[in-house]
């Protein structure tokens, strides 16, 4: 784990995170903070909707506790490296609230997906319109 997020974690004695599934073929890494307000958050919706229940599927059933080695560093189990492609290089991605763990090809096509949208007037408006 790069040294910037260990030391953002430390300040809140975390021990762990909370590695799932995340959309656009990533994993999301949330401190056990993070992920007990997420659940806190799943479990007020109505459990009988479909789209509640897609979403315990995606990004609950998924789920894994990692806990910290001495060195700072968590091992993320098999599956979830399967399911966003982590064989080589990976990106830690910070976004907010969580740690987004990408494969480096992945993330860099992402980012020009990301950096051509930039460049045209749409994203700008759309930002706008979320009120940024």
């Amino acid at each position: 784990m790069p040294a910037k997020f260990r030391e953002v974690l430390a300040g809140r004695s975390e021990e762990q995170l909370i590695v799932t599934q995340g959309p656009d073929k990533c994993l999301w890494a949330l401190p056990l903070t993070g992920w007990s307000a997420f659940e806190s958050k799943v479990r007020a919706m109505p459990q009988f909707k479909p789209e509640v229940r897609a979403l315990m599927h995606a990004f609950v059933a998924p789920a894994q506790d990692c806990p910290f080695d001495k060195m700072g560093r968590i091992l993320v189990p098999q599956t979830l490296r399967e399911y966003a492609g982590l064989d080589g290089d990976v990106v830690w991605a910070g976004a907010i609230d969580r740690i987004e763990l990408w494969s480096a090809a992945r993330w860099k096509q992402r980012a020009d997906e990301t950096t051509a949208a930039l460049d045209g007037g749409a994203f700008a408006e759309t930002l706008g319109n979320l009120g940024l």
